[in-house]
Order: C-alpha cells, then sequence, then structure tokens
C-alpha cells in the first residue's frame, strides 16, 4: 500500500535518525516544502568535534551538550546551502525540545509532524500553539 505523504516523510526521517551519534536519543528531522526534502538533520556533534558514540556524552544537568539536535542541524543545513525553510513542514521523529521550538518557530515552520511524544515541554507546545504552527502526530507503529 503506497504511504500518505505524512507517513512517507516520517519513514525518511526515522532513516534519518540512524545516523545520531548520541545514543541517548536518535532523532531524525527532515524540512519539507511542497512535498520536496530541503534540508535533513540528525543528533551529532558540531563538525570537526568527537562524537557522543566516539567519546561518550558530555552531560550537564542530565543533558548532553555535545550534541546538536535534529531540528538545529537542519535548519543549519538550510542557512549553509542558502536554502529558506520558510513555510516549510517539519517532520520529527520526537516532539522538539523548547530551544528547538523556539527555532522552528523563527525559521518560518508553519507544520510540525512528529511520532513519539518524547517529554513534551508544556511551554513547547505553547509556543507552537502561539504562533499557529499546526502540530500533528503520526504513529508509525500501526503501518
Amino acid at each position: 500500500m503506497r504511504p500518505d505523504w505524512d507517513s512517507y516523510f516520517m519513514k525518511i526521517a526515522f532513516a534519518v535518525s540512524e545516523r545520531s551519534t548520541c545514543d541517548r536519543a536518535y532523532v531524525g528531522c527532515v524540512l519539507v516544502l511542497d512535498k520536496r526534502i530541503l534540508t535533513t538533520g540528525f543528533n551529532g556533534s558540531p563538525a570537526g568535534q568527537p562524537h557522543c558514540d566516539e567519546v561518550g556524552h558530555l552531560l550537564v544537568d542530565s543533558h548532553c551538550v555535545r550534541t546538536i539536535h535534529a531540528e538545529t542541524n537542519a535548519i543549519i543545513q538550510a542557512a549553509l546551502h542558502g536554502v529558506s525553510t520558510r513555510g516549510c513542514t517539519c517532520y520529527v521523529t520526537h516532539f522538539p525540545c523548547i530551544n528547538c521550538t523556539k527555532a522552528l518557530i523563527n525559521a518560518g515552520i508553519v507544520r510540525l509532524v512528529y511520532s513519539v511524544a518524547y517529554r513534551i515541554d508544556e511551554n513547547a507546545k505553547t509556543f507552537l500553539e502561539m504562533a499557529n504552527v499546526e502540530i500533528c502526530q503520526v504513529d508509525l507503529t500501526q503501518d
């Protein structure tokens, strides 16, 4: 059976998550405009820096600060290549943290599609709603 667009792009986000180098959460993100992939991102260290899977985690207050989150990496890739993210849909495997939420809003994301309801921050949810970002959960476990 042919998947709908949300399932299709979410499956790609899960494939992207396989590149993550921080095993605390394998997260993948795909930014899409008009059913075309613009950029992808996964959890990993800054370019040229050691990765968690090589040297271990750098934990501060129980958070790994060595890792850039998938959503932020996708936005950075767009910036590096001169690609506008205005009007995009963000497909991300896990609900975004508060910092990624703010970055997605300022990047012009109009729709957020996630699969895993991981540590949903009520402030992040409120910010998305206040910014009129459509939020949709796609449960791939039923596929």
